[in-house]
């Protein structure tokens, strides 16, 4: 059986200074800046899915504990064996990997971490299930559990479901964190990339109060004329 420590074991070697370093800028970990007081050991995001599948037996615990420490590629491969035993498990074991991340989702706290579990657990989970617990997210003073809020929406845009990203959407026109108009545009766009005329529908009523990065994101894959149609009406 897989264990927690084995796997900060085999974490470590595969640590780079280096890259530890480069982590700690590009995540903006400094006093005041959206990842303040994160550490890393610079382990790559392909070394750590390598290890995730190796330890996938890890028991849930073992889960909680990698998301409890204070460095990051811990954190990232405890979800990235979450996701795998996601993908894989029972209803009832869905359910529990889905209340754990919940329960622990103040350990989910950088933006390629929601991005990289909320829709495979979160909005997966909810697929087939009432959703008022992400409005709830999204209502919250925490900017990343409004981000996983947004991002857990994308696995129901995959199944052509788009009212509750809309919704959610238009709860936070007027948030001032510009990870969530970042989430939330790229959202949008993953819409527009399913179905166009959703997408231009919810722009025609709300571009004008869209913050200019959301909107930016939002229009990315829209054909250029559109582009400078709703650009336009922003600056009316």
């Amino acid at each position: 059986m897989s264990t927690a420590v084995a796997i900060t074991r085999a974490l470590k070697k595969y640590a780079n200074q280096k890259r530890a370093q480069s982590s700690l800028r590009f995540f903006k970990t400094g006093k005041g800046q959206y990842g303040e007081g994160d550490t890393f050991i610079g382990v790559t995001v392909p070394q750590q899915r390598v290890i995730a599948r190796q330890f996938h037996d890890l028991p849930l615990k073992g889960i909680a504990q990698l998301l409890t420490s204070p460095i990051h590629e811990h954190r990232s491969t405890g979800l990235f064996i979450l996701i795998n035993q996601f993908s894989y498990g029972t209803a009832v074991e869905r359910r529990a990997i889905y209340r754990l991340y919940i329960q622990y989702r103040n350990r989910v706290n950088n933006w390629d971490l929601v991005d990289s579990s909320a829709s495979q657990v979160v909005g997966a989970f909810l697929l087939d299930k009432k959703r008022i617990s992400l409005y709830k997210l999204a209502k919250s003073k925490n900017v990343w559990d409004r981000r996983i809020a947004i991002v857990a929406s994308h696995a129901f845009i995959k199944k052509g479901e788009y009212t509750d990203t809309l919704h959610i959407a238009g709860l936070l026109l007027k948030d001032t964190h510009d990870l969530i108009h970042k989430a939330t545009g790229w959202m949008l766009r993953e819409v527009g990339k399913q179905d166009q005329k959703v997408l231009e529908k919810f722009l025609d009523l709300n571009a004008k109060a869209m913050p200019r990065t959301m909107l930016r994101y939002a229009i990315e894959r829209l054909p250029q004329h559109k582009r400078k149609h709703y650009v336009g009406l922003y600056h009316e």
